[in-house]
């Protein structure tokens, strides 16, 4: 974890332990990611990473249904927070082709005083869906 201020702990970070998820077109998936944090409001987000791009931000929650979804991913995507067992899911349903990449989950404590901190996440590993088409 990299952290631009002393405020950041070293405790705040996500967990994707689900690696490569093999799926066909029209299916549904769910790519899992626990947090641990010591924030008190958490701010999750998922990222979508095809080929050599920039992450695209997909959507952020800060509590069950609560947040915002990127307008592209609406109709398909979604997620709801779970901060009893610290995991935020990303449901994808109707899968497509262009639904191949490397999914990234990444959260953001609250911190008080520094507004400007920034924070970076490791992530232990990618969720990557990997089409099955026969």
């Amino acid at each position: 974890m990299f952290c631009s201020s002393s405020e950041c702990k070293g405790e705040d970070k996500v967990i994707q332990e689900q690696g490569a998820v093999i799926a066909a077109e029209g299916d549904t998936v769910t790519l899992g990611c626990q947090y641990e944090s010591s924030g008190t409001t958490n701010y999750l987000f998922w990222y979508k990473q095809d080929g050599n791009n920039s992450p695209k931000f997909i959507l952020m929650r800060y509590s069950r249904d609560q947040g915002n979804t990127a307008d592209e991913f609406k109709e398909r995507f979604s997620s709801t927070l779970d901060s009893s067992i610290r995991s935020v899911p990303l449901k994808i349903q109707k899968l497509q082709l262009s639904d191949s990449a490397v999914y990234y989950c990444a959260v953001r404590p609250t911190v008080t005083g520094n507004t400007k901190t920034l924070y970076k996440n490791l992530w232990s590993k990618d969720n990557r869906i990997l089409h099955n088409i026969h």
